[in-house]
């Protein structure tokens, strides 16, 4: 495998939500200044070769001959939105969410459409994007189907509980919002104490309701300060709410080119995993999500 170190990765297979991948993953690779490699894989018909058989190398060039279409048809893609950006390919023959969680060791950035067909075949949220995204050891952006403007002006949109991985999410939201010269908005909410107050005969006054709003505006403002520092190009909006983590985050991430969430958290974003809030706003999401892992750096 070349040296991927530093560049953004994208998954392609000739699908219309493959070229919108790409295209985003172009601009991203832009707005980084960093290389972009594009990666086809194949696998072996099975009911071809009889187990253990080791099928000749015509079979394998073959395979590889039918992905060109492909890569050329996302190169053509990829300097179109960003003529200046350094450009490679691979084709692989193993299976597609392999091919990217190993890509990623070495990768920035993993770009994928949440569905296609052909040489990633299945990329449907619970499958390839799934899995890669639950695995990938670096960042993660999901495409939508229709994710076709590559150049968005909206926001970025982050949402932060407080956890270790939220706080590597934070920082990916600075860095992407500096690189794209875009406003930040950053959602924190909070678990709504009325039911806890109820249970136990406690009613709480609009005095209540606001000095506990006004701490949590505090506690978000105290996990802001440090990135903010280091990023005083970025205009940043805090939105507290005490709705639903996916519902809030949704809200906000209309008109938004990307919003950016840690691959699981606590407290406002509890079990923040793929399967509960994650996989929701990959499901529901009007615009590219961003799943960060623990160890990931901006």
């Amino acid at each position: 495998m070349a040296n991927l170190e530093n560049t953004v990765v994208v998954g392609v297979d000739g699908s219309a939500a493959s070229s919108g991948a790409v295209a985003y993953a172009a601009n991203t690779a832009a707005k980084r200044g960093i290389p972009l490699v594009l990666v086809t894989s194949y696998t072996m018909p099975a009911a071809m070769f009889a187990e253990g058989m080791i099928p000749p190398q015509p079979v394998f060039d073959e395979l590889e001959r039918e992905c060109q279409p492909i890569i050329e048809a996302a190169e053509a893609t990829a300097r179109s939105v960003a003529p200046e950006v350094e450009i490679s390919h691979a084709v692989v023959e193993s299976n597609p969410a392999q091919v990217l969680i190993e890509y990623s060791r070495m990768a920035k950035l993993i770009v994928l459409g949440s569905r296609g067909l052909g040489g990633i075949k299945g990329m449907v949220l619970g499958s390839v994007s799934a899995a890669v995204a639950s695995h990938a050891f670096c960042p993660v952006v999901v495409t939508r189907e229709d994710t076709d403007d590559a150049n968005a002006s909206g926001p970025v949109v982050v949402g932060i509980d407080g956890s270790e991985v939220s706080a590597k999410a934070t920082e990916w939201a600075f860095a992407e919002a500096s690189a794209r010269g875009a406003e930040l908005v950053a959602v924190h909410t909070w678990m709504d104490p009325q039911v806890q107050a109820a249970a136990a005969g406690i009613a709480l006054t609009e005095d209540d309701w606001s000095q506990l709003e006004e701490q949590q505006n505090q506690t978000l403002a105290e996990r802001l300060a440090g990135f903010a520092s280091r990023y005083p190009d970025v205009s940043v909006t805090r939105h507290v709410t005490r709705d639903r983590a996916v519902r809030a985050l949704v809200e906000q991430s209309q008109g938004a080119q990307l919003v950016v969430v840690g691959s699981h958290g606590r407290g406002g974003f509890a079990g923040m995993v793929l399967g509960s809030t994650s996989r929701a706003l990959l499901q529901a999401a009007p615009c590219p999500v961003m799943v960060v892992r623990p160890e990931a750096h901006a």
